[in-house]
């Protein structure tokens, strides 16, 4: 078997579409145009490469962009009321603060701030709490995004083992509660977990969220399973690669997300349809 490729980039840029012409025609109508606000704090490069793909992204969509850039030494204080100035802001209907924000700020504390009916990361333990309770409101775009893709498999989740590695708060634990709100029987696996590779095996869906080069082998792979692969890291050749071993999996799975090309413009187009929603509620 050789699988199928789940091309996030087509899928994204189809959802990007219906957005812009949903604009549009609530543009044409006299209805208000949604707007996104953005606060960088500091000068991290790959979090400029992200600010700057969400800002295109909210111009072709033809929304409202503001983007903030704040010194790396801003404060806790500053960093807060700037947040509460765009609560008020009635042009502003989604704000994100890109993470990682530097050591010195309370990134918790952060996210709390933002108004929930603006929080379109779906961070706020408001929208987490929502998702929790079969209730989702504004969902964390990653985990979101791989659902839609799941979706475009035609494959029914319902009754299926998923395995999610990693267990962060922005993929793994939201994911975990979006594949268990569709009926799969659900695992996360951590840094504790025991015998992670026996876990993966069993598993009809992987989801890999954690960082580390290829850490998932492709020899793991139950034959016929859909494998989702969050991660995006570069080697010192300069190539970019997934948590998962794409060569060997794609020989046992029936799907596979590639990296790059997957799952990440997925976040952007998910994240423009919760801006979308906010607007429009």
């Amino acid at each position: 078997m050789v699988a199928k490729i789940l091309n996030g980039k087509d899928i994204a840029l189809e959802i990007r579409e219906q957005i812009r012409v949903e604009v549009d025609k609530q543009k044409k109508m006299g209805n208000i145009v949604p707007g996104l606000a953005v606060i960088l704090v500091g000068e991290d490069p790959a979090s400029q490469v992200y600010v700057r793909n969400k800002k295109i992204a909210c111009q072709k969509a033809g929304f409202n962009d503001v983007s903030i850039v704040l010194s790396k030494t801003t404060t806790q204080a500053e960093l807060l009321a700037k947040i509460d100035d765009l609560n008020t802001d009635a042009s502003v209907h989604g704000i994100i603060v890109q993470l990682p924000v530097p050591e010195h700020i309370n990134t918790a504390e952060i996210i709390e701030r933002i108004d929930s009916e603006k929080d379109v990361d779906g961070f706020h333990p408001y929208n987490m709490g929502r998702l929790a309770t079969s209730l989702p409101k504004l969902a964390p775009c990653t985990p979101h995004g791989v659902m839609t893709m799941l979706d475009k498999t035609g494959v029914t989740i319902r009754g299926l083992n998923a395995v999610v590695v990693g267990a962060s708060n922005i993929v793994g634990v939201p994911m975990a509660l979006e594949l268990l709100n569709r009926r799969a029987t659900v695992t996360i696996c951590h840094s504790a977990t025991k015998d992670l590779a026996k876990k993966v095996s069993e598993a009809d869906i992987v989801v890999v969220g954690v960082g580390i080069a290829e850490m998932v082998k492709g020899a793991w792979i139950k034959e016929g399973a859909i494998v989702i692969d969050v991660g995006i890291n570069r080697l010192e050749n300069g190539s970019l690669v997934g948590d998962v071993e794409f060569d060997t999996a794609k020989e046992r799975a029936s799907w596979i997300t590639p990296v790059p090309g997957g799952v990440g413009p997925m976040t952007i187009a998910t994240l423009l349809q919760n801006t979308l929603q906010a607007a429009y509620k």
